[in-house]
This record gives C-alpha cells, sequence and structure tokens, in this order.
C-alpha cells in the first residue's frame, strides 16, 4: 500500500488532483491568449489550481471568449462580473490562507491560533499584493492610495471568505481524519480545496453587489489591434461614445464593464480609461451600506471561527494529533485531549514490516539460550499486518511477529531474562501478570521504570517462584497496545510434576476483541464508537480457529487466559460439563474444585478446566455472548468470532 493511500478518499483525491492539473493547464495556455488583464488571468489560474474543475466551470461559463471578438459581451452580465470579483479576491486571499496553513502546521500552533494567522495572511496578501500592487496601474494612483481604497472592499470580501472557510477546515481537519492537518497529506489539500470552494460561495453575493456599486471591479478587456476585429472597425465611432458615456454613469457597474471589442489601438485606451475611470469614481453605496455590510460579515466571520469550538478541541495542533485517524463512529468533544486522541487512533498501516499469512499461527514456544544458567529469551514489539480471516488483515502491535505472542514456557525455580526489544511508534514495556518479582521487574510505567522508548531496550530479569497459567501484556498505554496485539501465555511448570493435575491434551486459549472498520484497525475499547466488531482466540475468528482432535474417553485441559481488554466471555463448552481445577494460577485443591460448563473469563483471568470427551462428533467451545461468536454481525459456517471445535473420534 502506497504510503499516501491508506483509505478510498485518498484514491479518489489522487484522482483529482490529476484532474485538477490539467484542468489549470487548460486554464493557464487558454487564459493567455484570453484579451483580459494579467491579474485576471492569473486570477483564474490560481483559483482552478486550488478547485480543479470547479475553476474550470468558472473560467468557461463566466470568462472564456466564445468567439474572436466577443469577450466585451460575453462578460456583460452582472452575475459574470460578480465572478470575476469574487475570483480576484479568493486568488489572493486563499493564497495568503494556504500559504499561512502550511506554515502554521508546521510549526505546532493550536488550531484556533492557526485560524487567526490564516485571516491576517489572506487578508494581507489580497489587499498590498493581489489588489493594491497587482492592480495599480489599472486602479491609477499610488500604491498607498490603492490601499487606501481598496481596504473596506477587500475587508468585507474576505470577511465573507474567511466564514465560509473556517469551519469547514475546523471540523474537517479536526475530524476522525487529522492527516488534514499535515501539509504532506493528500488530505489535507482536499480540506484546503473545498474550503477555497466554500470560501468562493460565502463571498459571491457581497462581491456582486459591490461590483454593481463601483466598490469592486468585474470581469476586464484588454484588446490590442487584431486582424479578426478589424471588420469591425465601422462601428467603432459609435461604440467609442457609448464606452465614454458609460464611465460618467457608473450607477450601474454591469453596464460600464460592457463595451463592445474595440477594433484599433484607440479603441483600446479609450476601454481601458473607462475602467481607470470607474475605478476612481466616487461609488454609489452609501456609508451606511458599506458599514452594514462590514458588521454582517465580522458576525459571519465570528461565527465561523467560533463555532467549531463548541464541538472540536480547537487547542490542539498538528504536532500533537496530525496524521491521526479516527474510529468512523467515535464521537470527540471539544475536551477531548491530544492523548486520548492518540490512545484512540488506529495502528499505522504504513508501519507494517511485516505480512502473517491466513495460515500463521500465533502462540508458538519462544526458545531460549541458556547462560550462566539463566534461560534468556528475546521478544520484539512491532507493527504487522495479521490475518484473523480471510479477506480480513488486522494492522497489529506484535511480539515476535505473531499475535498471541509467543509463548514462553518455563519451570518453577528458573531464573529468566527477557530482551524486549521495541519497535513500535511509542514507547512499552511488559508486565508480568500475577508473578512475584523485583518489583523494578514489574513494568508499570512511570511507576517502576520509564517506558522503553521507539527503537530502544530492556531486560527484565526474575526468578520464577509460582507455577500455573500467566501471561504478559504491556503496562504503557495498555488499553491500546493491547487492545492492538500485544500479548502472550507465560506457562510456569510445577518444580514437582506431582502437583500438576493430569490431562491428555493441554490448550491455551487466549482471548480478544478487535476494532476494523474501513480498513484500518482500532483499538477495541467498551465506549461508544469503539466497540469491537471481531473477535479472536489465539489471534483467528472462526472459522479460521483451531479444530482440537481427541479420541474417545481422553481428557483436555484448556487454559481459558482474558488477554481481551474491555469485556468478559462466558465461556462455555459442549457436550457436557468440565471440571475448573484452577484459578488465576493457582491450582485448587481437590475439595474445592467443582463442575460447570460455563466459566466467565473477565481481562486478566485464567481459568484452567479439564473436559471429558464423552461422546464422539463435533463440540463447540465458544463464548455465550452471541455477538461474540459474530463476525462483524455476520455468521460463516455456523458462527464467528469467539467459537472453536473439539472432534471426538
Amino acid at each position: 500500500m502506497h504510503a499516501f493511500l491508506l483509505l478510498p478518499i485518498d484514491y479518489y483525491l489522487a484522482a483529482w488532483f490529476a484532474l485538477t492539473a490539467l484542468c489549470t493547464l487548460y486554464v493557464a495556455i487558454d487564459g493567455y491568449k484570453n484579451p483580459e488583464p494579467t491579474v485576471m488571468k492569473w486570477g483564474f489560474i490560481l483559483v482552478t489550481l486550488y478547485t480543479g474543475p470547479f475553476g474550470l466551470l468558472l473560467y468557461v461559463l463566466a470568462d472564456k471568449e466564445p468567439r474572436p471578438g466577443t469577450h466585451e459581451q460575453f462578460i456583460r452580465p452582472l452575475w459574470k462580473q460578480g465572478v470575476g470579483s469574487t475570483i480576484h479576491c479568493v486568488a489572493g486571499d486563499a493564497t495568503g490562507i494556504i500559504l499561512a496553513a502550511v506554515i502554521v502546521a508546521s510549526i505546532g500552533l493550536p488550531m484556533w491560533l492557526d485560524l487567526i494567522i490564516e485571516y491576517l495572511a489572506g487578508f494581507a496578501f489580497g489587499l498590498f499584493i493581489f489588489q493594491s500592487l497587482f492592480m495599480k496601474e489599472m486602479m491609477g494612483g499610488s500604491y498607498w492610495e490603492n490601499v487606501r481604497r481598496s481596504f473596506f472592499p477587500e475587508f468585507i470580501s474576505m470577511n465573507f471568505m474567511m466564514a465560509g472557510m473556517a469551519p469547514v477546515m475546523s471540523f474537517l481537519m479536526m475530524g476522525h481524519d487529522m492527516r488534514a492537518m499535515l501539509p504532506t497529506e493528500l488530505i489535507f489539500w482536499g480540506v484546503m480545496s473545498i474550503g477555497v470552494m466554500a470560501g468562493f460561495i460565502a463571498a459571491y453575493p457581497s462581491n456582486v453587489w459591490m461590483v454593481a456599486e463601483g466598490l469592486k471591479h468585474g470581469l476586464m478587456t484588454e484588446r490590442k489591434p487584431d486582424a479578426r476585429t478589424e471588420t469591425r472597425a465601422a462601428a467603432a465611432p459609435q461604440e467609442h461614445s457609448e464606452h465614454q458615456a458609460q464611465a460618467h454613469h457608473l450607477h450601474d457597474h454591469a453596464e460600464s464593464m460592457s463595451e463592445a471589442a474595440p477594433p484599433d489601438e484607440i479603441e483600446s485606451h479609450a476601454a481601458e480609461g473607462a475602467a481607470a475611470m470607474h475605478m476612481h469614481a466616487r461609488p454609489e453605496a452609501t456609508f451606511a451600506q458599506i458599514a452594514a455590510l462590514s458588521l454582517t460579515s465580522l458576525v459571519l466571520l465570528a461565527t465561523g471561527m467560533l463555532a467549531p469550538a463548541n464541538w472540536v478541541n480547537m487547542n490542539l495542533s498538528a504536532h500533537e494529533v496530525g496524521g491521526l485517524i479516527m474510529p468512523p463512529g467515535m464521537l470527540m468533544y471539544r475536551d477531548t485531549t491530544a492523548d486520548a486522541m492518540r490512545e484512540m487512533s488506529f495502528a499505522d498501516s504504513r508501519l507494517v514490516d511485516a505480512d502473517a499469512p491466513i495460515g500463521a499461527r500465533g502462540d508458538q514456544d519462544l526458545p531460549f539460550k541458556l547462560q550462566a544458567g539463566v534461560k534468556v529469551f528475546e521478544l520484539t514489539a512491532s507493527v504487522i499486518r495479521w490475518r484473523i480471516l480471510p479477506g480480513v488483515a488486522v494492522d497489529a502491535y506484535a511480539y515476535n511477529h505473531q499475535i498471541p505472542g509467543p509463548r514462553i514456557h518455563i519451570r518453577e525455580g528458573d531464573k529468566v531474562r527477557i530482551k524486549v526489544r521495541n519497535q513500535l511508534p511509542e514507547g512499552t514495556t511488559i508486565h508480568w501478570h500475577g508473578l512475584i518479582l523485583p518489583n523494578a521487574m514489574d513494568g508499570p510505567a512511570e511507576i517502576t521504570q520509564p517506558p522503553i522508548p521507539p527503537l530502544g531496550a530492556f531486560d527484565y530479569e526474575f526468578t520464577a517462584q509460582q507455577h500455573g497459567t500467566y501471561f504478559y501484556h504491556p503496562h504503557a498505554e495498555p488499553d491500546r497496545s493491547q487492545a492492538l496485539g500485544l500479548y502472550g501465555a507465560l506457562i510456569i511448570d510445577p518444580a514437582d510434576p506431582a502437583t500438576e493435575v493430569p490431562a491428555d491434551h493441554d490448550y491455551v486459549m487466549q482471548l480478544q476483541e478487535w476494532l476494523w472498520r474501513d480498513g484500518l484497525t482500532f483499538p477495541a475499547m467498551p465506549m461508544d464508537g469503539m466497540q469491537p466488531n471481531y473477535f479472536t482466540i489465539n489471534g483467528k475468528s472462526y472459522p479460521s480457529t483451531d479444530t482440537i482432535r481427541m479420541k474417545l474417553g481422553e481428557t483436555l485441559k484448556v487454559r481459558f487466559i482474558g488477554t481481551n481488554n474491555g469485556f468478559i466471555h462466558p465461556m462455555h463448552i459442549h457436550g457436557g460439563p468440565f471440571e475448573v481445577v484452577a484459578r488465576d494460577g493457582e491450582t485448587l485443591a481437590k475439595d474445592a474444585r467443582f463442575l460447570a460448563d460455563t466459566v466467565n473469563i473477565g481481562p486478566g483471568q485464567r481459568y484452567d478446566v479439564v473436559w471429558t470427551a464423552r461422546k464422539r462428533g463435533k463440540w463447540l467451545i465458544h463464548c455465550h455472548i452471541p455477538h461474540h461468536t459474530s463476525n462483524d454481525n455476520n455468521e460463516t459456517k455456523g458462527g464467528g468470532g469467539l467459537m472453536a471445535t473439539i472432534e471426538v473420534e
């Protein structure tokens, strides 16, 4: 999978930007020969670059000369003049906004400050560069005179535009896919594109009004002598006089900008002069109208900037949560912290370093080396792709590329050293659940040891003082890392074999819950939007779970281990009751053992039970919560999830 293409939206965006490049190229080439000022050519190029086919559509419908010599008549309608004014505004403002967004994301400023800086940058770029500098020759006067004349029109237009862009950027960047906060991701540019389109729509009505009232220019024509227009030379005197008359009647800007095509150099200068006079003439808009429109634009701007803070945490920055993807159904609130978001985010598919086939099995015995009387084991935590079913590959955290992690099988009294290497993107530790050992070896992060950093290592050493069924798991953000697959069985044989409860077969059963949506894996948690939709026994969902084969009359010891995080699983075996012989690693006295057909396995709990094959056939082991025996609410071959079969011959 390509680093940029994690979700279907990424493929769509790749196609969108390829199409945008073609649209922009067309507008640049075709607009080069379009009879309009250079600043407008660049305006359409930039808006098409930011909005793709949307910008192309505006260019073709409102500005592209349909036939030689018809540009003046074609752009005459007021709605097209409004398009030209808005294009000019958006091209400058959006350029400033996008440049600021890239810089602020790189610096890592909070989202609320990001919006303020983007607004100031957009306003400054639009006013001081696109309006006052690029339009200086057309508007006449000095640069600072143009700044003064352009201030209120640019202020009004920018306010409306940012009122449209701000909520789009806030909700989409701070939504479930926060890759949108990083300029290195396609979705960042997709959000910017949507934001510019929203800003254009929001700013367009005010620009139409300002054009009509003479506060802003619309589309214009700059035509040099061309053989294509010589046939219209006879009409030049009449059109020239009309053009001059329109320069004195500025109450209707649409009429003042609708001159027919000039056929020679004199006519071209007349058109330019009329446009310049229009920009210098006193607008028809009253002070009260301008003040009211300015106030309205400010109210909408404040609403667009502040309203998202009711639903998302605007104090977060790209450095804190940029690149995270949250579960599709997860609800986030304005007080949801960056730490919480990182905890609930997906397992990054781009960090996968191994891809296990469906036939791969976890819980394999971990080999050791004997060094000076110490059994030395090695565990490496990394990100892998693990198939729990054909067609369902979770991106998981794993020890030694297997789920569950390899089984550590030792004997009571053994001295052990477990060398742990961390290749995860976050810190980790290992806790040896239920063991009596030195406090420094217990594993709680920040309590008995600092987390093992990415690419770091730590050696755990202890002597096994107990026997029975135990397991190991991380104690640094375990609700994330354990839910993503970091756990494994620790089986300790008794120093005296006679104290072991005998059975013909021994089967370890480690339970787990998974959340797999849209091809991404999230840590399953018992909370809204984080509920699991897949369940596994030893890393597989039925019908990919193991089949235990026995003969009539034989006994089976099942070691149930609650390596799962969030739920109690009532585990039931068909074909008759079993005897509960051990609980949480402690062997029960003979008079304390009891018969049952279901035991509740909570997170962290262990039960050893002995089941006797009384009848031939296929007998189920399964969780008695029906939803937990389905795969994403579907049944396959009679079930799913926490199910396995015992075949008795």
